[in-house]
């Protein structure tokens, strides 16, 4: 009897840091981003990938929010997972933190064929923050990891090609407004997982793409690839072509490898052990691009495995499929139209005779023995009727920002539904302005909810009665359009009737950043946070994560323009648990030494502290420690991914 996929509820329980609450503070400020080439190259960059890199790079992560709210106390906790498995693979999906393949298992050996974490700790890896290592990823919106990295998405049942179940996993990407949809199936007796991808552009004009799926592998495994050259993207930020380099070449700091495959050539990468198994991943020819992404062998990048994986956990490395040849480029997803293409992930035996002699021709021997090119293209081609399927049994129920939208737009969208009962409390005041033309003034004194920015919604704002609610909105609206001379009259007037002015003052002390003038900010940042303070109401986690934010913001401008005294009087008003939070330890270090007392900063040091939401590529820690003295940094804040300039 044919045995064919098979689709369960399961419950992972893991050591796991809570994920906390999003940052209430709309991003304003222009995104602090790693991935951005030296204008010395362009010019000897092929002239599409020029194109797409200079093509609609994401200048602001509005209307999403910061997600900054996690710790790293790990608890065994339960997450919520579905399995889904046939004869010779068992796939554990995370619907409830990306849609992450957190583990696939080949049953017929029992291997691990990814990097499965140990634990779940997030870190400020994602676009707008919180990320966490290991398994498979989808990452769609722009250059890096996804908001929706530890999002729900919308998960159900669905007939699969081979009259088994298929899992659907969908989502409205809300940085370009795209609604998207990833089936996982299983065909019968199949040693491969299939993953069918499908972005829709429902606009009437074309949108900036950004699409790759990132797979963790362990780090001794040896990648393959059918290419010779690659694109170089290190720690000096410079895209450069160079000889596809040894496996067993040492990287001092984290580096990307994007690979020169060769038109034509089926699209693949391969990583393998010492005995010759390992994962293969490939894709129909729509997935062009291939990458390896190493952490190096410096201190830093061993320190950064150990803060996502914990001690003795074995490190990773990242093999990595996408749209383009590099992580740098957007590519045009034209209007009213959408793209496709299917994956495959699975085991692939090479004999450990030939490993020293592992050239990607037999490599790709091996593939085309296991999965013939011409069955992927055939199963391919099977699934795109599918693809409109109404999902059936709901597994999983992901935000209600894409149901906002088709509210809007009645747009029909097949296969990846959005209904009404998935809006929330979120999306309830702006239901309200699409019917009535009137954003409702809050019921009760709270942070202010998520702006909405695109052209459509700001135009409504424009149009309704102005309310300091409806300006507050309006000004963040007019900021992300560049519109910013009127997003701040749009502040200002709301300051004169608006019975809570922190959120405004905010807003304010962020445009005058912006414009350098840096005294002002700090005395609106310091009018802010007394206004929070007063208006506070609870010790909820809304409340609480708006204190640390604008605290954080006002501690930072304030020590900025040497207003030490009025520094330490925010820091006195913070409350103790927040004062505690790793962040806020390295912001008590810093006044601290701004108050000259030097000892006591490096106190803080030694008793040691932990910057749960440390970014990537930032180094902090490392500047303020080299403030106090000649010392070398200590290990354990050592999470330099580049040379540190002199």
């Amino acid at each position: 009897m044919a045995i064919v996929t098979r689709i369960r509820r399961e419950v992972l329980t893991l050591p796991a840091a809570e994920l906390g609450p999003d940052n209430p503070l709309p991003p304003l400020r222009p995104l602090d981003e790693v991935h951005r080439v030296d204008e010395r190259d362009r010019d000897e960059l092929p002239a599409d990938m020029a194109r797409q890199l200079g093509y609609e790079p994401l200048r602001s992560l509005l209307p999403v929010r910061i997600r900054d709210g996690y710790g790293r106390t790990r608890e065994p906790r339960a997450l919520d997972a579905l399995v889904i498995e046939n004869d010779r693979l068992r796939a554990t999906v995370l619907p409830g933190l990306g849609g992450r393949v957190a583990s696939l298992v080949h049953l017929p050996t029992g291997r691990e064929l990814l990097y499965r974490n140990p634990v779940f700790q997030p870190a400020d890896f994602a676009l707008n923050g919180a990320w966490y290592a290991g398994g498979i990823e989808w990452n769609i919106g722009a250059t890096g990891h996804t908001t929706l990295s530890c999002a729900p998405l919308h998960a159900a049942r669905v007939p699969a090609p081979d009259g088994g179940e298929m899992l659907r996993l969908w989502e409205w990407e809300r940085l370009r407004d795209l609604p998207f949809q990833v089936d996982l199936w299983l065909p019968d007796g199949s040693d491969f997982l299939y993953v069918g991808v499908r972005v829709r552009n429902p606009h009437e004009r074309p949108v900036p793409l950004y699409w790759w799926s990132n797979t963790a592998v362990p780090e001794d495994r040896r990648v393959v690839v059918p290419a010779a050259e690659a694109w170089e993207f290190g720690p000096e930020r410079r895209l450069r072509r160079v000889p596809v380099p040894p496996y067993d070449t040492q990287h001092d700091y984290a580096t990307d490898y994007f690979y020169d495959v060769p038109d034509g050539r089926r699209p693949w990468i391969a990583a393998l052990d010492a005995d010759g198994h390992g994962l293969v991943q490939t894709s129909t020819d729509g997935l062009r691009g291939r990458k390896l992404f190493v952490w190096g062998s410096g201190p830093g990048g061993r320190r950064w495995q150990e803060w996502l994986g914990g001690p003795g956990t074995g490190g990773y490395r990242e093999i990595q499929a996408g749209l383009a040849r590099t992580q740098l480029e957007h590519v045009r997803l034209e209007a009213e139209s959408e793209v496709s293409w299917l994956e495959a992930y699975g085991p692939l035996p090479v004999s450990a005779e030939t490993a020293p002699e592992w050239a990607p021709e037999t490599v790709e021997e091996r593939l085309a023995a296991a999965l013939p090119r011409t069955a992927l293209d055939a199963a391919y081609a099977a699934w795109q009727p599918c693809a409109d399927t109404a999902p059936g049994e709901i597994l999983a129920t992901g935000s209600g920002w894409g149901a906002l939208e088709v509210l809007r737009t009645d747009w029909k969208l097949p296969g990846t539904p959005f209904a009404e009962s998935t809006l929330g409390e979120e999306q309830a005041p702006w239901v309200a302005l699409l019917r009535t033309g009137t954003l409702p003034e809050p019921r009760r004194v709270r942070p202010p909810g998520p702006t909405l920015v695109a052209p459509i919604w700001r135009d409504m704002l424009e149009t309704a009665p102005a309310t300091p609610h409806t300006e507050y909105h309006l000004g963040v609206a007019q900021w992300h359009a560049g519109d910013r001379a009127q997003a701040v009259r749009s502040w200002e007037r709301a300051l004169q009737l608006a019975p809570s002015l922190w959120p405004l003052l905010r807003c304010l002390a962020v445009a005058d950043q912006e414009y350098g003038h840096h005294e002002r900010a700090a005395e609106r940042y310091a009018d802010a946070f007394d206004d929070l303070c007063r208006e506070r109401r609870d010790d909820g986690a809304a409340w609480t994560a708006a204190g640390a934010a604008l605290g954080r913001e006002a501690l930072e401008a304030l020590l900025r323009v040497r207003r030490v005294a009025d520094a330490r009087t925010v820091w006195e008003a913070l409350p103790p648990a927040t004062r505690e939070r790793g962040r806020f330890r390295l912001l008590a270090a810093e006044l601290l030494l701004a108050e000259g007392r030097r000892e006591a900063a490096r106190a803080v040091f030694e008793d040691g502290f932990e910057v749960a939401d440390l970014r990537e590529g930032a180094d902090p820690v490392g500047v303020l420690w080299a403030r106090l003295g000649d010392e070398p940094l200590p290990g354990r804040y050592d999470f330099r991914m580049r040379p540190r300039n002199p």
